[in-house]
């Protein structure tokens, strides 16, 4: 068994061990448990307390009572229940309850994990699928985290519960190395340092989760663009732009409608006519392709925008620039033979590759989502389409020699989707973004193009988003490099120091230059000390901290200090200019 599989069986012993302490310490306390699953790093349960209200403060106590639960060395056992039995056992919490009607609505059994004790008796017991270790007192060391609100089934119109965190590992070195990395995610946090850096804002009059990009925001916003469009030439692609407002048949031809119409905003009648946002460039895009006529000396067709899209998120899951409503996507969607598609897709990963590379990730992988053999009524399209679509996805994949895992589930209604998913510099892992092979939605918009047989034929679509959404992509960035940009991407590449009043005219005169070979530069004025100007630049975390006074003046030099040493480099203006530009 794989150091992984052991994480998730000690996160979900974790969740109960933890909730056995929560009963045992608030005994006198009616109450009622919501669900407790994992996640890639932590367990949880939310709970109802009723009335009474718990804090962090409340942690040593809980924390006391699992660690008599480990020591006891319960035994994990799962058991199967009939519907009966189950609505039996747990008649008085109506959250159980709810979730063995999803249960029995899924077809799936009913199982529940007990702890029992040498005798045999059942000491705790609680509805899971599993999987568990084998008894509490394999469960290592843990640590209760963090506490937080969370609405019943992520519903704002059902009852807040109280959601309390934890971690479990093997030994204490792996604890510590949480905890450090926890401690650095804290200082690296893209809400504290999109704040401090003046990035960007939210403002609850203009409405949750849709970011304001600030000036220096917005330069590293322009920048990445600007880039990708560039790089986008280079590769083969053209440009286009789509309107953010559609008439509702657009998603109805798509299948977006009704199937995710909760993830978009409400219609706005027109005219007499219902017009969406749109959350999504795809169909816009097969309306490019079907504008005129195609063959295949067209092909492949690489059309690219970077499409302003809304999704209505509940608010709950709502996180800084991470999970917003309004966002501007990398899109790109290219039209291809059949023929053609697994090389296309493997340029695709290749791209990602290459942004990758020049950003310093240096660590990635591929996830593949297929169907989910439990919801295949989910999914729309014929069978044949979508066994061959993963079929030609897997041989992509293999050929580019990324790694990558398969999951039975994620995948698009429409087909299955790879999602690259990239680590920061301090471990975390975020889900950047996705590279789709559909061979459903040319039929749905009846796209053709003449084959060199003179024959009518329907194109494979490859959707692609190396560089994903501004918000989450530049957020990632944000922690990566814990606002510490390279010199290329900062928003304000120097300062510049004068030391004292008879220098600023030089000063201005460095300013202009950097400006008009395109640099970004800021002039900071002798008015307050030179050590607190330069403890200023280091905050701002600005790449270099350029210092002239009387002999900088007279020789047309600098002293240069770059970002995060202490030592001065000497040179001449010229030299400085061509640093700042390459």
């Amino acid at each position: 068994m794989d150091k992984e599989d052991i994480g998730i069986k000690r996160r979900h012993t974790g969740s109960h061990v933890m909730t056995f302490a929560v009963k045992m310490t608030f005994p006198e306390i009616d109450l009622k448990l919501g669900v407790g699953p994992w996640t890639d790093t932590e367990f949880y349960q939310d709970f109802d307390f009723g009335d009474h209200k718990i804090s962090d403060s409340d942690f040593k106590k809980i924390e006391k009572k699992m660690r008599w639960i480990v020591n006891k060395n319960f035994k994990t056992d799962k058991k199967k229940f009939s519907e009966k039995e189950a609505r039996n056992i747990w008649k008085d919490d109506p959250y159980k309850l709810e979730l063995i009607d999803g249960i029995v609505e899924k077809g799936e059994e009913i199982s529940a994990y007990d702890f029992t004790d040498d005798s045999g008796n059942v000491v705790y017991r609680d509805i899971c699928a599993g999987p568990h270790l084998k008894s509490t007192g394999d469960l290592g060391v843990f640590k209760l985290t963090r506490i937080a609100g969370s609405y019943w089934r992520g519903d704002e119109n059902r009852p807040m519960l109280t959601r309390i965190y934890g971690v479990a590992f093997e030994n204490d070195e792996e604890l510590k190395a949480y905890e450090y990395m926890l401690e650095e995610a804290a200082k690296r946090d893209h809400r504290k340092l999109g704040k401090e850096l003046d990035l960007f804002a939210f403002d609850e009059e203009i409405g949750p989760g849709l970011p304001l990009w600030l000036p220096k925001g917005n330069v590293i916003k322009d920048i990445l663009e600007d880039w990708a469009k560039k790089t986008e030439r280079e590769w083969g692609y053209q440009r286009v732009t789509t309107p953010v407002l559609t008439k509702e048949n657009l998603f109805y031809t798509s299948g977006h409608l009704p199937l995710y119409k909760d993830s978009m905003y409400a219609p706005i009648k027109i005219e007499e006519e219902n017009y969406y946002i749109k959350p999504m460039n795809c169909p816009f895009h097969h309306k490019v392709f079907s504008a005129r006529p195609r063959s295949y000396k067209d092909l492949p067709l690489r059309l690219a925008e970077y499409g302003i899209c809304h999704r209505y998120e509940d608010s709950g899951s709502l996180f800084g620039l991470m999970r917003v409503r309004g966002m501007c996507m990398n899109d790109a969607h290219i039209y291809c033979s059949m023929e053609d598609a697994i090389e296309e897709f493997i340029q695709v990963i290749r791209l990602h590759e290459y942004y990758y590379k020049e950003l310093g990730i240096n660590e990635y992988r591929m996830e593949l989502a297929l169907r989910d053999p439990k919801k295949m009524d989910k999914y729309h399209g014929e069978e044949e389409d979508w066994v061959l679509a993963e079929k030609m996805s897997l041989e992509a994949m293999e050929k580019s020699g990324v790694p990558f895992t398969v999951m039975h589930e994620g995948a698009a209604f429409y087909g299955p989707k790879m999602d690259f998913q990239i680590k920061s510099s301090i471990g975390r892992e975020f889900t950047a973004s996705t590279n789709q092979l559909d061979l459903h939605m040319g039929k749905k918009f009846n796209l053709e193009f003449i084959n060199k047989k003179g024959e009518k034929e329907t194109p494979v679509i490859i959707h692609r988003a190396p560089l994903g959404t501004h918000e989450r992509f530049i957020g990632f960035l944000i922690e990566h490099y814990a606002g510490a940009f390279p010199a290329w991407l900062a928003p304000v590449q120097a300062y510049i120091l004068p030391v004292a009043k008879d220098h600023e005219k030089f000063a201005a005169e460095l300013l202009e230059k950097i400006r008009k070979q395109g640099g970004r530069a800021e002039l900071h004025k002798a008015e307050e000390t030179l050590g607190k100007r330069i403890r200023q630049s280091q905050t701002h975390k600005v790449p270099f901290s350029v210092i002239v006074g009387d002999e900088e003046v007279k020789n047309k030099s600098v002293t240069m200090r770059k970002y995060g040493e202490e030592k001065d480099q000497k040179m001449k203006m010229e030299v400085f200019l061509k640093l700042l530009s390459d």
